[in-house]
């Protein structure tokens, strides 16, 4: 029986704890400072939309390997709060004749994308389904994740497993050695604190920094559609226009920023009001054309993304004796990689319970 500490409780922490509970033959407490139900700027999981608009510019078993499991909960599981919905994607001239180079390009808005043979019922649309100023669009079925119930189930999946949750402000990741419900020292640490790996002892990665988003969560539905556009005409590059409606009355969430290096976790009026404007323009329905007065807002919101220069770090490294397992930095795509990403966590830690066998027979 191996022991694990899983510094961590957003999504990221989460899914890997759950996924090492299900496999068997660990004993898991989960360490955070941040739980479920829990609404702060540097804890970033709830202010999630959450969605799948996968942005690799390539194949990659994150976002590939996820697919699958959302979709699976989505069909059996309605308690995880998932639920299918048609995403709409619209590219502005501008961006498409740029090859879509600018500030926030990914892999999202390519023409015939990789994902197009992953996600269910991929088409360009017709040209008299594109807007003015937009050159082209496509479809495909995605789901719409209510975090607010998501990450609790998460949480019960993982107690129902014997999980242990401890809430805790670690300094140094090596902290978590002290902190297992066991009393033991763990063997393997599972480093999943995102943002916080910026400054937390024995990681301090300044490759992390905040991608801050700004959201406004309303009571208008937006259906049939979700709805994303490759660029804004309003705003700073550093804006973006994306519309879904969370499943089981969570409200629908119109977004947004992507704003590296931004530590600000205070709305902003003025973006707040632009996203808005957009959000109308963009999906009439919301408001039966009334304009944003009859926008009914729940809340504004901020959510800092955990950004990391080139890419998530998911890898292991022996610090200070114990082993530790990182699985941070994913910007934007969180949930849409989570699943993929934890289950390469379970193959490292599979590595080190191997090593760790082979050395105690030496």
């Amino acid at each position: 029986m191996s022991t694990i500490v899983v510094v961590g409780a957003g999504v990221s922490g989460l899914t890997c704890a759950l996924q090492l509970a299900k496999q068997g033959g660990n004993t898991i407490t989960v360490v955070a400072k941040h739980m479920p139900g829990d609404y702060d700027p540097e804890y970033t999981s709830p202010f999630a939309g959450a969605n799948v608009l996968p942005m690799a510019p390539e194949y990659n078993r994150w976002e590939g390997e996820t697919w699958p499991e959302l979709k699976k909960l989505a069909e059996t599981c309605p308690e995880a709060g998932i639920h299918f919905q048609k995403a709409v994607l619209y590219r502005r001239a501008q961006d498409e004749a740029a090859g879509f180079a600018g500030p926030l390009s990914d892999g999202l808005f390519v023409r015939n994308p990789w994902y197009k043979d992953l996600v269910p019922d991929y088409v360009d649309l017709p040209a008299s389904e594109v807007p003015e100023g937009m050159s082209s669009a496509s479809s495909f079925t995605s789901v719409c994740i209510n975090t607010a119930i998501y990450l609790p189930w998460l949480l019960g999946q993982c107690r129902a497993r014997g999980v242990v949750f401890k809430r805790a402000v670690l300094k140094h990741i090596s902290d978590a050695a002290k902190l297992s419900h066991t009393g033991r020292k763990p063997d393997i640490i599972i480093n999943a604190t995102g943002l916080l790996s910026c400054r937390l002892g024995g990681v301090m990665d300044q490759k992390v920094m905040p991608a801050r988003g700004q959201v406004v969560l309303v009571r208008n539905e937006a259906t049939p559609n979700m709805v994303c556009t490759s660029g804004t005409d309003d705003g700073n590059d550093d804006e973006l226009c994306y519309i879904m409606q969370r499943a089981a009355g969570g409200g629908t969430i119109l977004g947004g920023t992507y704003m590296k290096g931004n530590w600000d976790g205070v709305p902003d009026p003025n973006i707040a009001t632009r996203i808005m404007k957009r959000a109308v323009e963009a999906c009439p329905a919301l408001t039966g054309g009334k304009g944003i007065e009859a926008l009914d807002v729940i809340r504004h919101a901020v959510g800092l993304r955990p950004y990391r220069e080139g890419g998530v770090r998911i890898e292991k490294e022996n610090i200070n004796g114990t082993w530790v397992v990182h699985n941070y930095g994913h910007g934007g795509w969180g949930y849409q990689g989570s699943w993929g990403c934890a289950f390469r966590v379970q193959e490292l830690v599979d590595e080190i319970k191997s090593e760790l066998k082979l050395g105690s027979k030496l």
